[in-house]
């Protein structure tokens, strides 16, 4: 008799011990996501808890077999913090690897070319998944934690789309634009001509943030650079509306009248020889080229056409002709 009731005992362990075996199976092939699915993993999160976060998603988790999954693929210490997509169709273990990848969810944040220091920080303030720390308002903090050597941010930070995981600081993001801003300078800066008017790459992305700023006409950035450069050599006043609005700061409303290109502020190039005191935009690499390879020509003077181009014109009589024709309409 009790021979008889090993054996069962026997069969039915081996039963219980395959059916469980079929369903762990069945659970490590099943996808558990019929959509894509969000999940945050902190830092000092348990094993446990990451299972509940799955739950909470709707997955359709076991966790009993998904802590096997883990034991079994040596995943469950490498699961790292991330804020992190599961993709439709994804499997307990495509999840487990991806956890353990740490390839978070990627957000992106764009600087565009011409902007300002200030525009900058205003775009990142507004932007969800960025942590702030940075005390808008004290510059210096910012460029000590930088190790820069200058005194002003503005043109020191690369205008392009970063992408980045979420909760990065907003002075890890400005340290990327930072770096890279540097690094394009100097490659440009070892490449530039011979027997240009700059005594620092620094000057060179000074009048880099200029150009940008007066225009947008891909092949019209070289030639603009060589006109500035050929009035620095020259000793003329440059006379960019774009350094008098600069200057002007919250005080200017949508045009410049006449009293504000007398007024003297740092920046007013109708009043102040040579280059401002620091960048007025964030040029891109196209406007840090040019103005180390301007096109040469004769031309001292050029006014907007109205469509986004500019005429250029090589003596006083010749732009004023041009100032009357594109911009009085005579």
């Amino acid at each position: 008799m009790l021979n008889k009731l090993v054996g069962i005992s026997i069969v039915l362990t081996s039963f219980l011990l395959g059916w469980l075996w079929i369903d762990y199976q069945h659970f490590v092939a099943t996808p558990l996501a019929d959509k894509p699915v969000y999940i945050e993993i902190n830092k000092g999160d348990s094993f446990g808890r990451i299972t509940e976060k799955l739950k909470e998603q709707e997955l359709a988790v076991k966790p009993i077999w998904l802590k096997l999954l883990a034991l079994q693929t040596q995943s469950a210490g490498r699961l790292k913090a991330g804020d992190y997509e599961i993709a439709q169709g994804a499997t307990a273990f495509d999840i487990l690897s991806l956890f353990a990848s740490g390839k978070s969810r990627q957000y992106a944040i764009t600087f565009p070319e011409g902007w300002n220091f200030n525009q900058f920080l205003e775009q990142i303030n507004n932007h969800p998944n960025i942590q702030k720390t940075l005390d808008k308002s004290d510059s210096e903090s910012l460029l000590s934690y930088l190790n820069s050597d200058y005194a002003h941010p503005e043109g020191l930070f690369f205008p392009d789309t970063y992408f980045f995981d979420k909760n990065t600081t907003d002075l890890a993001l400005l340290k990327r634009a930072h770096d890279r801003m540097l690094s394009i300078l100097d490659q440009e800066w070892q490449q530039k001509q011979d027997n240009l008017p700059f005594e620092s790459p620094y000057q060179a992305l000074i009048l880099a943030s200029i150009v940008e700023k007066e225009t947008s006409v891909p092949e019209e950035r070289p030639i603009i650079a060589g006109v500035f450069i050929r009035r620095l050599e020259k000793g003329m006043l440059l006379q960019t509306d774009p350094t008098v609005i600069y200057g002007m700061g919250e005080d200017y409303q949508g045009n410049i009248r006449k009293k504000d290109l007398l007024t003297h502020t740092p920046y007013n190039t109708y009043v102040i020889s040579g280059l401002p005191p620091t960048p007025i935009a964030m040029p891109g690499k196209a406007s840090i080229h040019a103005v180390l390879h301007p096109e040469a020509g004769e031309s001292l003077y050029f006014v907007s056409k109205g469509d986004g181009t500019h005429a250029f014109s090589a003596n006083l009589d010749e732009h004023n002709k041009a100032v009357t024709t594109y911009q009085l309409k005579q």
